[in-house]
């Protein structure tokens, strides 16, 4: 994975991990209600692979957020 992909891997998997623990939802649950492996879940939260957009849709859905605020990115 080249740095540029590693760093928005990185934000996205930051995002969906602080609004998970913001809403009080273990990684097992959302993984559940996601119809996602654990094991991968916890990959994209670690930002260590790229998943595709349905699996960030499908977190999103899970989460009850839009699709959008996974993807707000700081570019601080």
């Amino acid at each position: 994975m080249t740095d540029e992909k590693k760093r928005l891997a990185d934000r996205i998997g930051n995002n969906i991990r602080a609004i998970r623990q913001r809403k009080g939802m273990s990684i097992e649950k959302l993984a559940f209600k996601s119809d996602i492996g654990y094991m991968q879940l916890s990959r994209i939260e670690l930002g260590k692979i790229n998943t595709t957009i349905y699996q960030v849709y499908k977190i999103s859905k899970s989460l009850e957020v839009d699709l959008h605020e996974l993807f707000h990115l700081n570019d601080n």
